[in-house]
């Protein structure tokens, strides 16, 4: 018997399956790092078997819920940083799935921030940055739907987002390209820290914690949910793969 995917995962099968099938025949994306550039969709509903469906929850189940944890310097930011501040559009036509264009994405990474930030996020002929964590206050990521506001940041070496708020679609293609991890805050962290402190992030469902230990305060950051398993896989396609819901790459 199939199951449809919708049993098994609801939120993928939403995300994946759209209701106009002629507007989105194939679907191409430079950000698919695995060697086809396009994977197409017929938007039928999806089906697995009802085996391999419960195989995959049943082992989800039965594994440990691990403690991901990000340790490192601090970058901090404020309110309403926009896709132009966090890649400028000059920079759009570097193709991810290019590994050398991907590597250069990063050094471009908030590039485009205001001169009030004396400090680069990225040094001047360095291609990582030296911060892992990155906070900002409101609104973050606001703008446009570029994908690649989110994966320049992973490109540059950032592990998490911690802010106050974010633009839905930046939230979104984190998750989808698995490249970074946007952790709501349950306060205006940004004010209290600053770039160069040394911080902790401690991510486990219903126990995520910031831990600023330049100045030895804690901060309780809001559950990720479902998104938390999609970006751990590297983001939607390797997730869907990963259950069964398309075929590997090898296949």
């Amino acid at each position: 018997m199939a199951a449809s995917l919708q049993s098994a995962n609801p939120t993928l099968s939403q995300t994946l399956a759209s209701p106009n099938r002629s507007s989105f025949a194939s679907f191409r994306s430079p950000f698919l790092r695995f060697d086809s550039t396009s994977v197409t969709f017929n938007f039928k509903p999806l089906v697995v078997s009802r085996e391999a469906a419960s195989a995959f929850v049943t082992r989800s189940a039965a594994e440990p819920q691990e403690r991901k944890t990000f340790h490192g310097l601090c970058y901090v930011v404020g309110d309403n940083i926009d896709t132009d501040q966090i890649i400028p559009a000059e920079f759009l036509t570097l193709v991810p799935s290019n590994p050398d264009e991907y590597e250069k994405l990063g050094s471009y990474a908030l590039i485009g921030l205001p001169a009030a930030y004396k400090e680069r996020f990225v040094q001047p002929g360095e291609m990582k940055t030296k911060y892992s964590i990155i906070i900002g206050g409101e609104n973050f990521g606001c703008g446009s739907s570029r994908e690649h506001a989110p994966v320049c940041l992973g490109a540059a070496g950032a592990k998490a987002v911690v802010a106050q708020s974010y633009a839905r679609i930046f939230f979104r293609n984190s998750v989808a390209t698995g490249e970074i991890y946007p952790l709501d805050s349950e306060v205006r962290v940004c004010d209290e820290c600053k770039t160069g402190d040394v911080a902790t992030v401690e991510l486990r469902e219903g126990d995520s914690i910031l831990i600023n230990h330049t100045t030895g305060k804690e901060y309780k950051l809001k559950p990720i949910g479902d998104a938390g398993p999609v970006i751990d896989a590297g983001g939607i396609f390797a997730y869907a793969r990963k259950a069964g819901m398309i075929p590997s790459a090898s296949a």
